[in-house]
């Protein structure tokens, strides 16, 4: 069995979803899977984020007058360093335990690996690198990021080198080939 919020890690890198919520699902759709404790936020009426602690899902539209269309997810797991297992949303805690303040990379990659899910490094941002480090997986289109190094202002100083920062999807194929030609 694997402990704590490792199962639930996996399961995002595996699936591409979040509880089974997709990046393209409806703000409704996501609030059904992950429950009604979110904040909003909006910088206009084209684009809004809902805040679910750890987890955030994202959406565009073309006006007022348009459906919500979703672009994508993210876990923000370098916020564990701060908060601890409080920062994630009760509907995750109630089904996966608790949550250990830091996500070690190599192990969760080992576990993946022992799965069958395989993750690709792919070329950081300039601007990013050599402070962060992003692996890919290409079936469910999900991306890590990884602190590489410590770097003032670039990097959490309460976070280590090898530490999950992030996890994100989708990364298309399209932008790891752009960032390969960057």
């Amino acid at each position: 069995m694997t402990p704590h919020s490792l199962a639930f890690y996996m399961n995002v890198v595996t699936s591409g979803t979040v509880l089974g919520a997709k990046p393209t699902d409806t703000p409704d759709r996501v609030t059904e899977a992950l429950g009604p404790d979110f904040a909003e936020n909006s910088f206009h009426d084209s684009s809004m984020w809902r805040d679910y602690g750890m987890a955030e899902f994202f959406w565009h539209r073309e006006s007022a007058e348009h459906p919500w269309t979703g672009t994508h997810f993210s876990l923000q797991v370098h916020r564990l360093a701060d908060c601890g297992g409080k920062v994630v949303n009760g509907t995750i805690r109630d089904r996966y335990g608790r949550f250990d303040r830091r996500l070690r990379f190599e192990k969760l990659r080992r576990l993946l690996e022992r799965r069958g899910t395989r993750l690709v490094e792919v070329p950081e941002l300039d601007v990013q690198s050599p402070c962060y480090r992003t692996y890919w997986q290409p079936d469910s289109l999900v991306s890590v990021t990884v602190i590489g190094a410590h770097e003032e202002f670039m990097t959490p100083d309460n976070l280590r080198i090898g530490d999950v920062y992030r996890i994100s999807g989708p990364m298309s194929p399209e932008e790891v080939e752009w960032r390969k030609r960057q």
